[in-house]
């Protein structure tokens, strides 16, 4: 059986070319970003976390994988925009906290929509954006309720918003997608 994280990685793995552009919203401990790297060998993948640490066991992890395509931004994922030249293919959000890291230091629903916002007016058409939400915490809880008010507000005629979770557990973590439609000729 997949795990649940794993459908956001099923969901970018069928929109995005190898020579796309992409983003790891919260780049943690860099397995999102090393995965997006392989999924464009010929593109470009940027990365963000606010952590030297995230940074730094990013930068080892892609160094040992021998991938070279990720420009790792140390910067909040709200001031994505700043970095990012272009529309991107595809985009994820892994919310929380850096595993293993200091629990008090994590995604504040504030710059999470903001990033949110900023990720959707950057997707190109055909392309994707997961949200990996962790509702085990106050601060988790309240992102994924404002994140799924405010994307429930989308235009259906443009976007698709997917909404995927274990309803005999609610506390486990969730996954919402965001589909840009492509426009028919």
């Amino acid at each position: 059986m997949l795990q649940l994280l794993d459908y956001a990685k099923s969901f970018i793995t069928s929109a995005v070319p190898e020579n796309g552009t992409v983003a790891d919203f919260t780049m943690g401990n860099g397995h999102d970003t090393l995965f997006l790297c392989r999924l464009v060998p010929e593109g470009k993948v940027y990365a963000f976390d606010i952590q030297q640490q995230a940074l730094n066991n990013t930068k080892k992890l892609l160094d040992e994988s021998g991938v070279t395509n990720a420009i790792l931004i140390k910067d909040s994922h709200a001031n994505a925009a700043e970095y990012i030249d272009g529309p991107i293919d595809a985009g994820m959000f892994n919310l929380g906290w850096l595993p293993g890291g200091d629990k008090s230091i994590h995604t504040l629903r504030e710059s999470t929509l903001k990033a949110v916002d900023s990720a959707v007016a950057m997707l190109r058409e055909g392309g994707i954006i997961t949200v990996s939400v962790y509702p085990g915490h106050s601060e988790g809880t309240t992102e994924g309720d404002l994140l799924t008010e405010k994307l429930s507000t989308l235009d259906k005629l443009h976007y698709c918003v997917s909404y995927l979770r274990l309803i005999n557990s609610p506390d486990a973590p969730y996954v919402i997608a965001i589909e840009k439609y492509k426009k028919k000729k």
